[in-house]
This record gives structure tokens, C-alpha cells and sequence, in this order.
């Protein structure tokens, strides 16, 4: 992958990213290795935030700690090793074993790229540091959001600005665009388009989120709807649940348009880059597509697309890319 990442690390990399590993090897060389490590450090600090065991204020002060030190504030980092003991997933544990490591990555890069990657990574742990915040006091019973805007304000700080930091690295390493407005256009998309992934993940994931008293549904559409977070537990009550379940797809389908609109912009013969942005805007359509048919508040039946269609989404994307017209009926599809 380049002199930023060793065997080692490209094997952890590999083993926490999942499908978007997909779009992390099909990135030009100039900017995969800022997005690869980017992508390391945010699901670092992601396992923090989302370890099942052990307690809130102690989860919170490693996040605390992991932000200080990743930001280059201290020199000093909290043990994670015994937060490591208790991952399930092994590339998550190796993740906190090899924090230091990782982290160290950060001043390898010039210096506007050291900035992106650490501010991009602060908005991401602020809004993680938020959520712990919002649900440490769940005693038992399950927290919601209060509104869109706190939806859409997460949405932004986890997902929307790793489009930001996407388009910034693309700008300053691939290609420019001269137009008036253009870059403020593609920035906008961009934060869109990292959103569409996000809501995705909200969407599919309600019953392991409910499981730890978390509810990314907001309260006041709940309300619309004469519904309470409690309900959601219950898969009978989808029926209910639909009409508010498909207004927020179809705000997801609404992102997802805006991604298909950012890679239309971007230059036709940036092949690789237009391919590493067209597999999860085809796999997140796709996904869209069973929640909309299956039910989502069912915990024995979590939606995903699964690895023969993902086989089939790399062949239909590697024969489409070399045509702008092919590439953009699949995504339209």
C-alpha cells in the first residue's frame, strides 16, 4: 500500500473495514493511504465508543485519551489493553493493541494532510464522545434522539465528514475543478454522500442499537406516529413503524442521489477514484432496497447484502467504469 502501511497493518485495516475495504483498494495511490488511516483511526476510537463491557465514565476517559494523544495534544495514552481482552472482533482487539502504532502513521504525511486527518478525526470522536455522553444514562430503559437535527448532526460528525475529508484529499491530490461554485458543490455532495452510508447503518442496525438502550430514531417523529422508543423492540409493531421507517429511507435515497451527483462530477478518466466511490453508493442502494421489503425490527433477521452479490457489484462496477454513460446507468438502476 506504500510506506505508510506494513503487512501487519493493511491485515487489521483489511479485517475491520469490511466491504468498504472494497473502496480502500480501488483509491489512486496518492490519497489511499490518508483515507486507509483515517478509516484505521476513526474504528479505533469507534471500538472505544462502542465496546459492550465495561463502564461508561471508563469509556469515555480512554476516548478522551485516545483524542488527546491522536490530536498530538500528549504524549501519554491509557492503557486499552484491557479493553482490547474484551473485543469479539480480532481486528478491533489488534486495532487497540496497535494504537500507538497507528497513530504514529499521523507524521508520515505533509503537514495540510496531518491537519485534515486530525481534524476530520476530531469532528468524528466529538460526535462519538456526544453519543456516550447522551446514553450513559440510560439506567435501563432506552434513550432516543430528541430531533432531526440531532440525527442529521450526528449523521454529519461520523459519516458526513469523512465525505468532507474525501473531497479534500481528492482536491489536493487528483484533480481541481475551476468552475464558480464547484468545489463548494462537490464538498456539499460529498457531506451528503457520507451521510447515505451513515443513515444506512442507523437503519439496519435499530435492534443491536435498542440492545444497548440506544435509539438513533428521533423522539419528536416518534410522537407523529403515537409511537415510544419501546415499541421498536417489538418486530410486530413494523407495520406500524413503516411510514416513518420509509420517510427516513427516503431521505437516505435522497443522499444517495446526491453521491450519484458527486461522481458525476468527478473527471471521467479518474477511473479508480470513480470506482472506489461507486461500490458503496450500488451496495448501499442495494441495502436500501431489502429494508424497505424485510423487516428491520427483527434481530434474527439483520438485512445485508451478502458476499455473491458483493462479487457481482465488483464485476458490473469494473466493466461499467471505462464508460461514463454504463457507469451511470448501474448506479441509476
Amino acid at each position: 500500500m506504500s510506506r505508510i502501511f506494513n503487512s501487519e497493518l493493511d491485515s487489521i485495516l483489511e479485517g475491520t473495514s469490511r466491504s468498504f475495504y472494497l473502496s480502500l483498494k480501488e483509491l489512486p495511490n496518492s490519497i489511499r493511504p490518508q483515507v486507509s488511516l483515517l478509516y484505521m483511526l476513526a474504528r479505533t476510537s469507534d471500538t472505544i465508543a462502542d465496546s459492550e463491557q465495561g463502564d461508561s465514565g471508563e469509556l469515555m476517559l480512554a476516548l478522551e485519551s485516545y483524542n488527546d494523544f491522536s490530536q498530538g495534544k500528549t504524549a501519554n495514552l491509557i492503557d486499552l489493553s484491557a479493553l482490547a481482552d474484551l473485543q469479539r472482533n480480532k481486528s478491533e482487539a489488534s486495532l487497540l493493541r496497535n494504537v500507538e502504532k497507528i497513530v504514529s502513521k499521523i507524521g508520515e504525511f505533509s503537514d495540510s494532510d496531518q491537519k485534515e486527518i486530525r481534524r476530520c478525526l476530531g469532528i468524528i470522536i466529538g460526535g462519538q464522545i456526544l453519543d456516550l455522553q447522551r446514553f450513559s444514562s440510560n439506567s435501563g430503559s432506552i434513550i432516543p434522539l430528541d430531533s432531526d437535527q440531532e440525527l442529521d448532526d450526528y449523521a454529519y460528525r461520523v459519516a458526513g465528514s469523512v465525505g468532507e475529508f474525501w473531497t479534500r484529499m481528492s482536491l489536493d491530490h487528483i484533480f481541481q475543478l475551476t468552475g464558480e461554485g464547484q468545489e463548494e458543490a462537490l464538498f456539499e455532495k460529498g457531506i451528503r454522500f457520507g451521510k447515505a452510508l451513515q443513515m444506512i447503518n442507523i437503519l439496519r442496525d435499530i435492534p443491536a442499537d435498542l440492545s444497548l438502550g440506544r435509539c438513533y430514531i428521533p423522539r419528536s417523529s416518534l410522537d407523529e406516529y403515537g409511537m415510544t422508543p419501546s415499541d421498536l423492540i417489538e418486530p410486530t409493531k413494523m407495520d406500524s413503524f413503516r411510514p416513518l421507517y420509509d420517510r427516513y429511507l427516503d431521505l437516505t435515497d435522497e443522499y444517495l442521489d446526491s453521491a450519484i451527483q458527486y461522481i458525476e462530477m468527478l473527471p471521467h478518466w479518474k477511473l479508480r477514484l470513480r470506482a472506489a466511490c461507486m461500490f458503496p453508493v450500488i451496495i448501499g442502494k442495494r441495502t436500501v432496497s431489502k429494508l424497505r421489503e424485510g423487516n428491520a425490527l427483527d434481530p434474527s433477521n439483520r438485512l445485508k447484502i451478502d458476499r455473491s452479490e458483493i462479487k457481482e457489484v465488483i464485476k458490473k462496477v469494473v466493466f461499467s467504469v471505462p464508460s461514463r454513460q454504463a457507469s451511470m446507468r448501474i448506479l441509476r438502476d
